[in-house]
């Protein structure tokens, strides 16, 4: 798009156009925009910002906002002031409550988290189906807790029309999805009871809890599985710290996200020792990690 064409679709004032090449050299210079060679008035798209636009498939818009929504930034801000209090949270320092209760009262702030998940698993679903069709073998059921609006178990049940997928969240996210054919939506709290079947599995959860209620999750994952020599196994996705086989580009973002975690949650990412212990805590007797998720591994544990 030539730099006329693309002032004309901006809602600009008058007095502000001469400020936007100064934004596109930042945006080009970024990574965020190419710049025509011959012609430094022409700008296209680069695979990074396709990544933002609204109607391609895998666009990760919804999540980019989201962490840069005042409410999440405010947290951030109230860093010092936690670690001087006796808060919860630095979340629960900004706002007066948990990150979970705020989104549950707010339906927008609610609404547009559950986009964000929605779109962080539309980023990995077809590759975690294709690349690791093993994980399913053998299954007749498979629970995804805390699956959100279905994102990840639409495209299992889709590959795997014998599989049995259940969704299970809390009512106020599930309350008004409707299943069809293998999948179906279930509402209920993990912490309490989870269904049953041969599979559970965890995708970006056990990142948002501290260990203690870690360990609480995934007793109550073994009680929803048969024993191993039945199929029963719980299946997570999630960041394995300290991996050497990481590129310094995906530790520096699990750096990241381990700081989110601890700002939102009092949370974090763990290394493979974290796993394993909290696995043991939990009455697990093996693990598999499998690093093919980009910043995130394929974990299966057995009871």
């Amino acid at each position: 798009m030539c730099l006329s064409d693309l002032l004309s679709q901006l809602p600009l004032h008058p007095s502000k156009v001469s400020s936007i090449p100064i934004l596109l050299r930042f945006l080009v210079h970024s990574g965020f925009l190419n710049q025509h060679e011959k012609d430094h008035y022409y700008y296209a798209l680069t695979p990074a910002s396709r990544l933002l636009v609204r109607n391609e498939p895998l666009n990760i818009r919804s999540l980019l906002l989201i962490n840069h929504e005042p409410f999440l930034q405010k947290a951030w801000f109230e860093l010092s002031s936690w670690f001087q209090n006796d808060f919860p949270t630095a979340f629960h320092t900004a706002h007066g409550n948990s990150f979970w209760d705020y989104i549950a009262e707010k339906p927008r702030q609610g609404s547009d988290f559950n986009d964000a998940m929605a779109s962080d698993s539309r980023l990995i679903a077809d590759v975690f189906v294709k690349e690791c069709k093993h994980v399913f073998e053998g299954l007749e059921s498979l629970v995804d807790v805390g699956g959100g609006t279905g994102t990840v178990a639409t495209v299992i049940a889709k590959a795997n029309p014998t599989i049995k997928c259940i969704v299970f969240d809390l009512p106020h996210v599930v309350g008004d999805l409707k299943g069809s054919g293998n999948l179906e939506f279930v509402g209920g709290s993990m912490f309490d009871e989870i269904p049953h079947a041969n599979a559970i599995l965890l995708k970006w959860i056990l990142h948002d809890w501290s260990d203690e209620d870690c360990v609480k999750i995934l007793k109550k994952c073994k009680e929803a599985i048969p024993s191993r020599d039945k199929g029963g196994k719980v299946i997570i996705i999630d960041i394995v710290m300290e991996d050497p086989t990481q590129s310094d580009e995906f530790v520096r973002a699990q750096h990241s996200m381990d700081l989110l975690m601890m700002v939102l949650f009092a949370a974090k990412e763990r290394t493979n020792k974290e796993w394993q212990k909290l696995f043991t805590e939990a009455g697990f007797t093996e693990f598999k990690i499998t690093p093919s998720l980009g910043l995130r591994s394929l974990i299966e544990i057995y009871p």
